[in-house]
């Protein structure tokens, strides 16, 4: 996040404004991806399939980077597609993809995903505010301390169990007859 981007706020009006078709099954997904990679500067010849459960994503974020700043740079098709093809994924398995057009704050989080993704920070914030705001907002690094918080909680609850019944089992051989 060490270059300047474009203005936050144009990201999230951009998706707030994403063509109800981008959100249809049935889309292209890989044409989309194609002509977007073209689009930035790259040069490809083929687009590798994206997962089921990432499609609608990567659609929407497809629609986020084809904005003419990220064109007009044309040096970004590279970290683009990778970030498609690899760091979608396990949003889009917590989020469904038209929650990135219609919350604010998913909104606000795809777009600082992306910029982070290509190695950008939001026009006039620091790389800190930058960092910090993305970490705020960060609905996979969230599930995840959750989940950490669910495994912890079940291991105390099994090792509580654990101490009922060697408690009680202590209890039972000290009262029972010889």
């Amino acid at each position: 996040m060490s270059h300047q981007g474009p203005p936050l706020e144009t990201l999230t009006r951009r998706l707030a404004e994403c063509p109800a078709a981008f959100l249809a099954e049935g889309a292209h997904v890989e044409a989309v991806v194609f002509d977007l990679a073209l689009d930035l500067g790259g040069e490809m010849t083929r687009v590798a399939p994206f997962p089921a459960e990432a499609r609608g994503l990567v659609l929407v974020a497809a629609w986020l980077l084809h904005d003419p700043w990220f064109r007009a740079a044309r040096r970004f098709a590279a970290p683009a597609l990778a970030w498609l093809q690899r760091g979608l994924d396990a949003l889009a398995r917590l989020v469904p993809a038209d929650q990135f057009v219609h919350d604010p704050d998913r909104r606000e989080e795809l777009a600082r995903a992306c910029l982070a993704a290509l190695g950008l920070r939001p026009h006039g914030e620091t790389e800190a505010q930058a960092a910090d705001r993305l970490k705020t907002l960060d609905t996979v690094a969230r599930d995840r301390v959750v989940q950490e918080m669910r495994t912890r909680e079940q291991r105390a609850r099994e090792l509580r169990e654990a101490m009922r019944r060697k408690a009680a089992e202590e209890a039972a051989a000290r009262w029972s007859p010889e």
